[in-house]
């Protein structure tokens, strides 16, 4: 999974699209993963730009819960931003919206990114 990765103010920016299911979740956790390793105290934070994501399964969300704990453990920061409205669904339903701080769209995320630095 190509998860055009840019750089943005301080933020490294990923931009998964499509769906994130049982045939994608391993593509989307090895894209990820390399971000997520370098998601460190006084590195560059991640918003996950959500905005081309159609559908996200528990298989999905499994691998953002993952990656969300080892960036904490890291003292990184990742955040998530522009979910459509069926994942925004998805994500309060499974209560993913108390895991991950959430922006309406890139631009809020990446702002409320530099107020903390």
């Amino acid at each position: 999974m190509d998860l055009k990765p840019t750089h943005q103010g301080s933020a490294t920016v990923l931009s998964p699209a499509g769906r994130i299911d049982h045939a994608t979740a391993d593509a989307f956790q090895g894209a990820l993963q390399p971000h997520v390793d370098q998601c460190k105290a006084g590195h560059a934070p991640i918003v996950l730009d959500m905005h081309g994501l159609d559908y996200i399964s528990s298989v999905g969300l499994r691998v953002l819960m993952m990656a969300a704990r080892q960036v904490k453990t890291q003292h990184g920061r990742m955040v998530i931003s522009g979910l459509t409205p069926l994942v925004k669904e998805v994500f309060e339903i499974s209560r993913f919206n108390l895991v991950f701080e959430l922006f309406e769209d890139r631009r809020a995320a990446i702002a409320a990114l530099g107020s903390d630095g």
